[in-house]
């Protein structure tokens, strides 16, 4: 197994694509309410990163994707696919992934969002992943492992009553989309592979309300909960750096310091 360690040069453009990814996810919450269509979100999307920001949206095209974002509502863990004929509505909880492209290097990120006046468990479950996630960064430093970060992130979701999804899981990022090393959001302390400063992945941990079994649909892309159970999702895209950690797409509503 490879693992990249970037050059300072490579980790600046890594920063300017994952404040363009932030961005994004900032710019399309105005938008997330009843009677929007996930379609409609995914033009938006695509129009911004394409026209306003001059970057490639990375998920378009990949390995057949048939749009530029993800839209995974409700009961749908990951890579739902944007329809005209998904209304959102009261209640639901919606995940936006958006990955970008500039100067061949790729910012990735995503948040879940409530729509409208949200329900008790779509809330709770909702602030728990966020949670999760961040749980997850605060293990990231040098001489800590990937297990720290699976152990953390499993940690938080089930002593709140909720299931991680082992299925899917972070991935190393850079001019790949998709690289080494895979990052677990279950495991135990000191297990895996060392962190070391230069390394950049994503961690991005799927938390159940039910059972963590998921099941893929036939369209070969979108994943849910095979017990229909709500599922929330956050991700960033991290660097080790040489004392801890860098979120490389940090938003405005992050809230990681009272974790801390």
């Amino acid at each position: 197994m490879t693992i990249v360690i970037h050059t300072l040069d490579e980790i600046e453009k890594m920063r300017r694509v994952g404040r363009l990814a932030a961005q994004q996810i900032e710019m399309i919450e105005e938008h997330i309410k009843p009677g929007v269509s996930t379609g409609e979100l995914d033009r938006i999307c695509h129009d911004y990163t394409v026209n306003i920001q001059k970057a490639i949206p990375a998920p378009l095209n990949y390995r057949g994707f048939p749009k530029s974002i993800c839209t995974s509502v409700n009961h749908v863990v990951c890579h739902g696919i944007p329809t005209d004929d998904k209304l959102l509505k009261h209640g639901d909880i919606i995940n936006i992934d958006v990955t970008l492209i500039k100067d061949e290097f790729h910012g990735d990120t995503s948040k879940t969002f409530l729509v409208g006046k949200p329900n008790v468990l779509g809330e709770r479950l909702t602030k728990i992943a966020k949670e999760s996630l961040y749980k997850g960064i605060l293990q990231v430093k040098p001489g800590n492992h990937l297990g720290d970060i699976g152990w953390a992130t499993q940690t938080c979701a089930e002593k709140n009553r909720f299931t991680v999804v082992e299925e899917y899981c972070g991935h190393g990022i850079g001019r790949v989309f998709h690289d080494e090393p895979q990052v677990l959001h279950y495991g135990r302390r000191g297990a895996g592979i060392e962190l070391k400063p230069g390394m950049i992945f994503t961690i991005e941990p799927m938390v159940n309300a039910g059972k963590a079994a998921v099941r893929l649909l036939s369209d070969d892309w979108t994943v849910v909960t095979k017990d229909h159970k709500l599922t929330a999702q956050w991700e960033h895209t991290i660097l080790v750096t040489d004392t801890g950690y860098e979120i490389l797409t940090y938003r405005n509503d992050d809230t990681i310091d009272q974790y801390g």
